[in-house]
């Protein structure tokens, strides 16, 4: 008996079609991707200010066991570290020590404030990573 032996036709996709598809993907993400960045950038400020609001909570906490907000020299350390000259500290008031801003750079603690004249100025430069800036530039702070 003769055995008769079937060639099926290669299946697979041709150069041409292969070509729209990246196309239409390169179109989307030309499309989605400047939104979906714009939200990152969002979410890193959103991120900075809840930082600096629980950094806030902990210097509160601060200067009701002590009487006063820590001393510029000491910073946000003394939320950690027990200053020397501090006999009712009562901390550490953070687990561990003061983040970093989102960008990877430190807070920066000011007493007194400028902003909050009587307290304290607690604040990032922001995605520029320098003094002032506005819109997505701009400073976060407690103010």
């Amino acid at each position: 008996m003769k055995h008769l032996i079937t060639y099926k036709k290669a299946q697979g996709f041709t150069l041409l079609e292969l070509l729209v598809v990246l196309v239409i993907i390169g179109l989307l993400a030309g499309i989605v991707g400047p939104r979906l960045f714009k939200n990152v950038g969002k979410s890193e400020i959103t991120t900075a200010r809840a930082q600096i609001d629980s950094l806030g909570k902990a210097l509160d906490q601060y200067r009701l066991d002590v009487g006063h907000y820590p001393a510029p020299q000491d910073g946000l350390a003394a939320l950690t570290m027990r200053p020397a000259s501090e006999a009712n500290w009562n901390g550490p008031y953070l687990k561990r020590g003061a983040p970093l801003d989102p960008w990877g750079m430190p807070y920066h603690y000011q007493f007194p404030g400028e902003h909050n004249a009587e307290d304290y100025d607690l604040y990032s430069f922001g995605p520029d990573r320098s003094q002032g800036g506005d819109k997505e530039n701009a400073d976060i702070g407690n103010w």
